[in-house]
């Protein structure tokens, strides 16, 4: 069978996929998102990774605006121990986005997570679901 890519959201800040290799995609959108549409973002994402039982995620930063501070703070703090401790999810692929400064607040989102949430960054997607696939989980 081959893997399938299912479309589960769409909203302002991008496309949220169900991966039949057990991963979630975010694939955010060009531009700013307020913190109400990041927050509401990762909270369907949480829910397709309960609900599918996927533990991991590639998420494709793409042309996405960086992160403002205070969704940085919340992604850090609220929403990645709660996605260890409800989802069993560990690891993020990250693709790069084109911006310089957005590498900077992926950096700090990195930095600041809890260390037992692994991240690996790269610059594309294809390299990045072969990484998650390799995973056993």
């Amino acid at each position: 069978m081959l893997d399938q890519e299912i479309l589960s959201f769409t909203s302002a800040a991008g496309q949220l996929y169900y991966h039949s290799a057990g991963h979630v995609r975010l694939a955010w959108g060009p531009g700013r998102v307020p913190l109400d549409e990041v927050q509401a973002y990762y909270e369907k994402a949480l829910a397709v990774l309960l609900t599918t039982g996927a533990r991991k995620i590639l998420s494709d930063h793409g042309q996405r605006a960086p992160l403002l501070p205070a969704a940085q703070q919340w992604l850090t703090q609220n929403w990645i121990p709660r996605a260890i401790g409800q989802a069993c999810t560990r690891h993020c692929a990250i693709v790069e986005g084109a911006d310089p400064v957005h590498r900077l607040s992926t950096e700090s989102v990195v930095t600041s997570a809890p260390k037992d949430f692994v991240f690996k960054r790269f610059f594309n997607a294809a390299t990045a679901e072969t990484w998650l696939v390799s995973l056993s989980l």
